[in-house]
C-alpha cells in the first residue's frame, strides 16, 4: 500500500526557510551535539542501573541539575561535571575528535 505523502504545514516551510541561513543551521548543528552529550549521560545512567537521585548524590550534584543536564547539557556542562559523573558510574571520560558532519534536513 502507498503511504500518502504528508503535505508541508507552516511550520515545515518556516523551518526549512530558517535552515538555509548558514548562521542558523550552525547553532542547531551545535544544539544536537549537546543533546547528545545528554541522552548519552542518561543511557549509561540506566545501563548502569541508578535513579537519578542516586547517581546525583555519587557526583556530588542535586538531583535537579542533573536532570537538567540530561535533558539540556549545553546550559551548564563543564569537562570537571564530565568527570564526576563518568568517575560515579566507574567510568571515565573520552574525547575524541571526528570529521565534521553536517546535519542534512530533508526536503518536501
Amino acid at each position: 500500500m502507498k503511504q500518502a505523502r504528508k503535505r508541508p504545514t507552516n511550520w515545515d516551510r518556516y523551518f526549512q526557510a530558517q535552515m538555509q541561513d548558514p548562521e542558523v543551521r550552525r547553532l542547531v548543528e551545535e544544539e544536537i551535539k549537546t543533546l547528545r552529550v545528554g541522552a548519552e549521560i542518561a543511557r549509561l545512567r540506566v545501563r548502569c542501573r541508578l535513579s537519578q537521585a542516586e547517581l546525583a548524590s555519587r557526583a556530588g550534584m542535586s538531583p535537579p541539575n542533573l536532570s537538567r543536564i540530561e535533558r539540556s547539557p549545553g546550559q551548564n556542562l563543564t569537562l570537571g561535571t564530565l568527570v564526576r559523573l563518568a568517575r560515579a558510574m566507574d567510568r571515565d571520560v573520552a574525547i575524541r575528535f571526528e570529521p565534521h558532519r553536517r546535519v542534512t534536513v530533508a526536503k518536501r
